[in-house]
């Protein structure tokens, strides 16, 4: 048994180069599964052989459920509801305000619970609060602001009544009982609740739909892929329907639904309910390739929903305490997004509100949809491994995003740590490489790294890496393109802290990628560009004065507006660990910069673009002092001051890079903190939350449209890997566990890596770690990070970073139980 010092952390390993028989034994960890198909095949591994049944997943419909037969026939079940004004809430782009709660959710579509309001929520209590501020120290505000103000509150005001005396809430349920077969209810909350069970094709196929004489709907359709092989759906209540008809278009159907005159025909089809307070009705669907045989009554039903609900957490992403609360939540709001990629025919994630509109009905190739894997990964292995292998079918990462690439390697990095999946890397690697060799057209001076592109529209100037507007990039002039891969956009001035470290990432996760499949050459070529970066971003990006990395003009002159992007080395792996301990201590943790309550803003609260767009609040309410006006309502939107989820998790991930554990625990803390605050109070997971904690209007959510953003969830995402996760620096299938600032005891269940199925319990004087159920791991005394933890029968080695002298117990799966005891700081410990 040996203990070792070590004064650092590792920052970056060296990839492992295997040799053929040892790369196939690595790849078999976790069975690999296949790549994105060229035809119609499904992936076993899912659970979707056909036919299959799911709740959700379909875009746009958080209120029904996909039936696929064999073949490929489709069919989708809507439950609608009907406002007192005679508008349909029916599909996301217009349901997404009237979702009032969701959850419990699962991945494999177990239990899936969703309640539906005829309230939007675009009125509020709050909003209207903002309006009597103004109203009552009309002193503090514009004259135009104040006549605003008093011609619209009274309008409003009655608007808002009249919404909450009409107000309906109906609670949509469903389980599945088996792989062709759902059972639901639909629930009223209020009184005179007008609902639809309505049927149709999902992406516009043709299927027939009937009515039947015992008030059921039953449909056919001829498979997509083998029109021989003839789908049956089947539509079958537990009560009859107030009346139900077949229409011959959707769009008839709708209309009928409204009020208004709908052509009878076999398009679509609709059952009507009304029902009173709390009156529930139950139905079953199914789909198979024969027609349907009896199904459950109610009561049945009923039971069987209860024992769903009782059950979602079993065997899926849950725990306890605020980290392991917000991994339950994490696991339904990843669930609710989880949708079916017609054309692949395999899962994906959707990312943006509604979403996304009608660019976004297939998977978006863009940053964003890396997150998403990254988050699915700790949620389901087999949702993020499909994730990224329809984005790979679907051309590959998005060259105008020019972090994609970068952050797309690192998502496939660690997909393949935690499951071995050696078919996506073979997928994504030529594409990865590709994307590489382009980006040093933005090198314009050839000392490797990487200027901004140049964008004319000051809205747009940081799009080349989703950063919008932020300030800091209107520095830059304007330099015309020479050569390069095509790409129309010119050059820029001013070298990129930002872009330079995904640079590097993406040169550090190609050397890991190259070695996994053996391919030494390669390896070696990519670290050669990364020890390049890495030399030239501490020559030049390093600002001693600040103890920041900067944006710097090719003149010599320093960026002028300071963001997290200074942090961005660390993710990218080319700070020094000296300044990387510096800069965190000096600036992330400085309350009057980056840090505070919430945390961290887009821009440095000491900076004048501070949630400012040229017109800030003289307000003396502290509640509203960031509010401009109805419709505009926080000066902290967008990229002057919000707290956006990538950009938190990116800092994370660079402080766990260096082994910075007391920073990385805290910005868990805080980060999981502000998403419980918005999915306790509303619901929401948004795409941005508000920097500045007590505003009436957002709370910690931004609550704009954008209330349902995927990479929301890399906020918990960080408490849960604060518990248990792969190591993306660690040997494959190895993880990492344990937390040094998670606050009281917490605990998370079944986050899956290497074949095995962990759980954590973290406290402040107690770590242990189960591996497929039983004890591998204790540690008592300090707070304990243990990184690289791949144990085997008799013996293991890692790391661990203890905050205090702790007493470490090893647990083989033969023999006694190992122990020794670690000091405070780093070492390496074989047991």
């Amino acid at each position: 048994m040996t203990a070792s010092r070590q004064p650092t952390r590792s920052l970056r390993r060296a990839p492992v180069v295997l040799g053929v028989a040892a790369a196939l034994l690595a790849s078999a960890v976790v069975p690999a599964g296949g790549a994105t198909p060229a035809g119609p095949p499904p992936d076993a591994a899912a659970g979707l052989e056909r036919p299959f049944a799911m709740p959700g997943f379909v875009e746009r419909d958080d209120n029904g459920a996909l039936l696929v037969g064999e073949g490929e026939s489709r069919f989708a079940l809507r439950v609608d509801l009907l406002t007192a004004g005679n508008r349909l809430v029916r599909e996301n782009q217009g349901l997404l305000n009237h979702v009032a709660h969701v959850g419990p959710v699962t991945v494999d579509g177990s239990y899936y619970e969703v309640a539906i309001s005829s309230d939007d929520r675009t009125i509020t209590p709050e909003r209207l609060g903002a309006l009597r501020e103004i109203l009552a120290h009309p002193d503090e505000w514009s004259a135009e602001q104040v006549e605003q103000a008093r011609e619209q509150l009274p309008s409003l005001q009655q608007r808002y009544e009249q919404i909450q005396r009409d107000k309906q809430t109906i609670v949509v349920r469903f389980a599945r009982t088996a792989q062709n077969t759902l059972v639901g209810s639909v629930t009223a909350r209020d009184a005179d609740a007008t609902v639809f069970l309505e049927t149709a094709p999902p992406w516009g196929e043709e299927s027939s739909y009937e009515v039947t004489d015992d008030g059921g709907i039953r449909a056919s359709g001829a498979g997509l892929d083998d029109p021989a092989a003839v789908g049956h759906f089947a539509l079958t209540p537990s009560q009859r329907p107030d009346d139900g008809a077949a229409y011959a278009s959707v769009d008839d159907m709708v209309a009928a639904m409204e009020g208004e005159e709908g052509a009878t025909g076999d398009a679509a089809a609709a059952l009507r309910y009304t029902l009173e307070e709390d009156e529930t009705i139950t139905f079953t669907t199914s789909v198979s390739d024969e027609p349907p045989a009896a199904h459950p009554r109610h009561g049945t039903i009923l039971g069987t929903l209860a024992r769903a609900r009782a059950r979602a957490d079993d065997g899926t992403l849950s725990g306890s305490g605020p980290a392991g609360r917000a991994a339950t939540a994490m696991r339904t709001a990843m669930a609710l997004n989880a949708n079916y990629d017609e054309a692949s025919r395999q899962s994906f994630l959707v990312w943006g509100w509604g979403r996304g509109g009608a660019e976004n009905d297939h998977i978006f190739t863009g940053w964003d949809s890396a997150w998403d894997a990254i988050t699915a990964l700790t949620v389901d292995p087999e949702l993020a491994r499909q994730h990224e292998r329809v984005l790979f079918a679907s051309g590959g990462p998005r060259y105008d995003q020019l972090h994609a690439g970068p952050m797309h390697a690192y998502a496939v990095r660690r997909i393949h740590a935690a499951t071995g999946d050696r078919e996506l890397v073979e997928q994504a690697y030529p594409s990865l490489v590709e994307f590489f060799d382009k980006l040093p057209e933005w090198d314009v001076n050839g000392d490797g790294l990487l200027e901004a592109p140049y964008e004319a529209d000051s809205s747009k100037v940081g799009n080349h890496l989703g950063l919008d507007d932020l300030p800091l990039y209107l520095a830059g002039d304007r330099i015309p393109k020479e050569g390069g891969s095509g790409d129309e956009r010119d050059n820029t001035d001013l070298t990129d802290v930002a872009l330079t470290s995904y640079y590097a990432l993406m040169a550090d996760s190609l050397a890991d990628l190259a070695g996994a499949l053996g391919k030494a050459d390669e390896a070696r070529r990519f670290e050669a560009v990364h020890d390049r970066v890495e030399e030239a971003a501490n020559e030049t990006l390093w600002n001693d004065e600040l103890g920041l990395y900067l944006d710097r003009n090719l003149d010599g002159s320093w960026g002028n507006v300071v963001t997290p992007t200074a942090f961005y080395p660390l993710f990218g792996g080319i700070a020094t660990p000296e300044r990387a301990e510096r800069t965190v201590r000096e600036n992330l943790l400085d309350p009057s910069t980056f840090w505070g309550e919430y945390a961290i803003p887009s821009i440095s609260r000491d900076d004048a673009e501070y949630c400012a767009h040229g017109d800030v609040s003289s307000t003396s309410s502290p509640d509203y002092k960031y509010y401009i006006g109805w419709g505009d309502e926080n000066t902290c939107e967008q990229w002057r001051g919000a707290v956006w989820p990538p950009m938190n998790a990116t800092v994370y991930d660079g402080l766990k890079r260096y082994g910075l554990d007391d920073a990385a625990g805290q910005l868990a803390t805080k980060s999981t903190s502000m998403y419980l605050d918005s999915w306790d109070a509303n619901g929401y997971f948004p795409e941005y939350f508000d920097p500045e904690p007590g505003q009436v209007i957002n709370a910690s959510a931004v609550d704009s449209a954008w209330r349902y953003y995927t990479w929301s969830n890399v906020m918990p995402l960080m408490a849960v890997h604060e518990l248990v996760a792969e190591d993306a620096w660690g040997r494959p299938g190895s993880v990492t566990f344990g937390s040094h600032a998670l606050p009281g005891r917490n605990s998370v269940d079944d986050v899956r890596v290497g074949g095995h199925t962990y759980a954590a319990t973290v406290s402040p004087h107690l770590t242990t770690l189960r591996q497929d159920g039983r004890t591998v791991f204790r540690a008592t005394g300090g707070r304990v990070v243990v990184r690289d933890f791949a144990p085997t029968r008799g013996r293991a080695c890692f790391d661990v970073n203890a905050s205090e002298r702790a007493r470490l117990a090893v647990y083989p799966e033969r023999g006694g139980v190992h122990r020794t005891t670690v000091d405070e700081g780093s070492s390496r410990v074989c047991l």
